[in-house]
């Protein structure tokens, strides 16, 4: 029986919004690119509050916004200002310096919403962890979608499962969410060295073995394995290729050189930093 590494996630909160954070943990600092995952738990927002990110620099790593439930407003210091609706990819690669909001767009503010997603952060390469930013927005309706025998993937990101996201990845990459129906079964190939699979919803198991709700478990390299539910399950893959060598993380900060993390926080702390039209709040460097 083959032995498989989970990580049951530590509970976190950003600036109000209640969230799940299986990565980066002790037991593993990356799958693939990807070396931060939150689940932004189901929230509900009564009339006149709303989740409210404030400004905040990013270097070395792309940022992923995917949605299941409400609405975000994106903002960034490259000028970019975007509703990203449940469904939608909203990717944002940092370069050298970038800085960026989040926050519930003014309309849901006034009524009131409800918030559920998930936000990635996928390490550069090297060779792309300076150099300008970029920030690219993909409705729902551009992500490719297999629907057979009563289990749907759609692509998020990159490529797997005979399909291929529009979404412009720096390096070998899956991010799939699957929706199985009861009495159904997926297998998951092993295209991608480097693979995790994290439950949102719902009971399965992984060649028979049982994974509990909110866990994030690492399958092993070069095996193919076999996810079967016996109920409704919401779940996601994710992967690709091993890091180019290891990252620092240092709060927003993602490196594979400490002092490219150092030079940031003294930036940012002396307001040396590109800034996002129209906003003057912003989060301040945390102490050490």
């Amino acid at each position: 029986m083959t032995t498989l590494t989970v990580i049951r996630p530590r509970a976190e909160d950003v600036e109000g919004q209640p969230i799940l954070r299986p990565l980066p943990s002790r037991e593993c600092r990356s799958v693939g690119p990807f070396v931060f995952f939150d689940h932004m738990l189901p929230t509900h927002y009564a009339p006149g509050s709303g989740m409210n990110v404030r400004q905040h620099p990013h270097i070395g790593l792309s940022t992923l916004t995917y949605l299941f439930d409400g609405a975000l407003q994106h903002k960034d210091s490259l000028g970019s200002d975007q509703v990203v609706q449940a469904g939608d990819v909203s990717w944002m690669t940092a370069g050298s310096a970038i800085a960026h909001i989040e926050r519930t767009p003014e309309p849901l503010k006034t009524k009131g919403s409800n918030l559920h997603g998930l936000q990635v952060w996928l390490a550069s390469p090297k060779d792309h962890e300076s150099g300008p930013g970029h920030y690219s927005h993909h409705p729902a309706a551009s992500l490719p979608v297999s629907d057979n025998l009563g289990v749907q993937i759609r692509l998020i990101a990159g490529s797997g499962f005979c399909l291929t996201s529009p979404v412009p990845v720096l390096s070998p990459t899956l991010y799939a969410e699957v929706q199985m129906q009861p009495a159904t079964t997926l297998l998951i190939p092993d295209e991608h060295e480097e693979r995790a699979v994290y439950v949102l919803e719902g009971e399965a198991q992984l060649d028979g073995e049982p994974l509990e709700v909110h866990s994030l478990v690492v399958l092993p390299a070069g095996q193919e394995m076999t996810l079967s539910v016996e109920s409704d399950c919401h779940l996601v893959v994710f992967g690709g290729a091993p890091l180019d060598g290891p990252r620092r993380i240092n709060w927003n900060f993602v490196a594979s050189d400490p002092a490219r993390i150092e030079q940031a926080r003294q930036r940012w702390a002396a307001g040396d930093w590109p800034t996002v039209p129209g906003e003057s709040e912003r989060i301040e460097l945390p102490v050490r």
